[in-house]
C-alpha cells in the first residue's frame, strides 16, 4: 500500500498548507509526528501562519527531495511527474491511523497540562499554608510582646509604691530628728472613750459603717486641687508627702513642710496629727483639705 508524504498526511488531517510546511522544515523534516508535536506546541503562536522567510529547500543545509520539491511547488507543476495513487480505502485507513495519532498527541498534551495544573495548585496550597502560618506566627509574637510590656508596666507601677513608701518612712524619720525625739517617740494621744449611753427600750444605737479607703481633695494656694484615694488606716504624713510630690516644687531642700488645714470646721493640724491615722482624724470616707504655707514660730 502506497504511503502519503508527510506535507500530504498533514494536510489531509486539516492543517493548512503554510503551516504544515513550516513544521517540516522547523523540524528538519523528520517526520509527521515530529511535525505534529510542533504544531500542537505553537497552534497559539501569533505568528504560526507567517512563512519562512528562508526557502525551505536549504532547511539544515541540503536540498529539497523530489517529494518535497513537488509538495512545495503545488499540484498544478508537478504534472509531468508520476506520484503514487491511493485507493479510497488506502487513503481512509492513512488518514484514519493519522486521526489516532492526532488523539493521541492531544491526550499527552491534555494529561501534561492538568498535571501542570494540578501542581500549580499544590504549590498555591502551601504557599497559602506558609502565609497562615506566618500571620499565626506574628499573632503569637504580639500577644507575646503586649504581655511582655503588661508585666514590665506592673513592675513599674509597684517599684513606684515602693518608692512612694520608702519617701514616706524617710520623711518621717526626717521630721523627728529634726523636731527631737524618734519615730514612734510621741504616740498620738489616744481618742476619749465615749461614755456609757443609757439603754432605751425604744431605741437602739446606730451601727457604725467601717470604710477601708478615704477620697481626700487637696485645696492648693494656687487655686488648683489635687484628689487621691488612700486606705483609712493611712497616716496624714502620706497625704501631705503626696502632696509636696505633686505641688510642682522639689520637697526638702530648706523649704518649709506646707501645712494643712481642714476646710470645716477650720482646724490645722500639728506635727503630732501627721502620725494620727485618716480614720481616726475623721477625714473617712471623704474630706476636703486646704494647703496653707507654715507660718514661721
Amino acid at each position: 500500500m502506497a504511503e502519503l508524504t508527510a506535507l500530504e498526511s498533514l494536510i489531509e488531517m486539516g492543517f493548512p498548507r503554510g503551516r504544515a510546511e513550516k513544521a517540516l522544515a522547523l523540524t528538519g523534516n523528520q517526520g509527521i509526528e515530529a511535525a505534529m508535536d510542533w504544531l500542537m506546541e505553537h497552534e497559539d503562536d501569533p505568528d504560526v501562519d507567517e512563512p519562512l522567510e528562508t526557502p525551505l529547500g536549504h532547511i539544515l543545509g541540503r536540498e529539497p527531495t523530489s517529494s518535497e520539491q513537488g509538495g512545495l511547488e503545488g499540484s498544478g507543476s508537478a504534472a509531468g511527474e508520476s506520484k503514487p495513487i491511493l485507493s479510497e480505502e488506502e487513503r481512509q485507513e492513512q488518514t484514519k491511523r493519522m486521526l489516532e495519532l492526532v488523539a493521541q498527541k492531544q491526550r499527552e498534551r491534555e494529561e501534561r497540562e492538568e498535571r501542570e495544573a494540578l501542581e500549580r495548585e499544590r504549590q498555591r496550597r502551601r504557599q497559602g499554608q506558609e502565609l497562615s502560618a506566618a500571620r499565626q506566627r506574628l499573632q503569637e509574637d504580639e500577644m507575646r510582646r503586649a504581655a511582655e510590656e503588661r508585666r514590665r508596666e506592673k513592675a513599674e507601677e509597684l517599684a513606684a509604691r515602693q518608692r512612694v513608701r520608702e519617701k514616706i518612712e524617710r520623711d518621717k524619720a526626717e521630721r523627728a530628728k529634726k523636731y527631737g525625739g524618734s519615730v514612734g517617740s510621741q504616740p498620738p494621744p489616744p481618742a476619749p472613750e465615749p461614755g456609757p449611753v443609757p439603754s432605751s427600750p425604744s431605741q437602739e444605737p446606730p451601727t457604725k459603717r467601717e470604710y477601708d479607703q478615704c477620697r481626700i481633695q487637696v485645696r492648693l494656694p494656687d487655686g488648683t486641687s489635687l484628689t487621691q484615694t488612700f486606705r483609712a488606716r493611712e497616716q496624714l504624713a502620706a497625704v501631705r508627702l503626696y502632696v509636696e510630690l505633686h505641688r510642682g516644687e522639689e520637697p526638702g531642700g530648706g523649704q518649709d513642710p506646707v501645712q494643712l488645714l481642714s476646710g470645716f470646721p477650720r482646724r490645722a493640724f500639728s506635727e503630732a496629727d501627721m502620725e494620727r491615722p485618716l480614720q481616726e482624724l475623721g477625714l473617712v470616707p471623704s474630706a476636703v483639705l486646704i494647703v496653707a504655707k507654715k507660718c514661721p514660730s
